[in-house]
């Protein structure tokens, strides 16, 4: 069996955002030479994201308002978390729903996704460097 891993770096200039990471998941997997595995795409981060979804501009702004009315950032001083001096307790609870992780079949050298599917990064306490890591289990 064949063992592939990388990290994929961020650094979002705003708070929240949704970047599709396919092509670049893709390209790991077309580095690491294997053809049947599994592919664990893994936010590393607590309040960060990593989910599979469509990549259609209402659906991501769909998601940004529904996050925002299920855990609104302000005020900061509604969750517990923040006094700790933080101020991204919603960021926990929105990368909770959200989810950590995905995990991918790779058949025939390729991520086995559905027609619409794409890998997304979800930032939900941005503007500083964060890491999601693309391991790659196969022969």
């Amino acid at each position: 069996m064949i063992s592939h891993r990388k990290y994929l770096w961020f650094d979002t200039p705003s708070r929240r955002d949704y970047i599709n990471i396919t092509p670049a998941v893709e390209k790991e997997l077309g580095e690491s030479g294997i053809q049947e595995g599994l592919c664990l795409v893994n936010a590393m981060h607590i309040t960060a994201s990593v989910y599979i979804n469509d990549d259609e501009l209402g659906l991501l702004e769909d998601y940004d308002l529904w996050l925002e009315e299920l855990a609104p950032h302000e005020p900061v001083s509604r969750y517990r978390h923040n006094r700790t001096g933080e101020d991204n307790g919603d960021a926990h609870l929105k990368r909770q729903i959200m989810g950590r992780e995905v995990v991918v079949a790779v058949t025939g050298g390729k991520l086995d996704l559905g027609p619409w599917e794409q890998i997304f990064y979800g930032e939900f306490d941005g503007k500083r460097r964060k890491r999601v890591m693309v391991k790659i289990i196969g022969e």
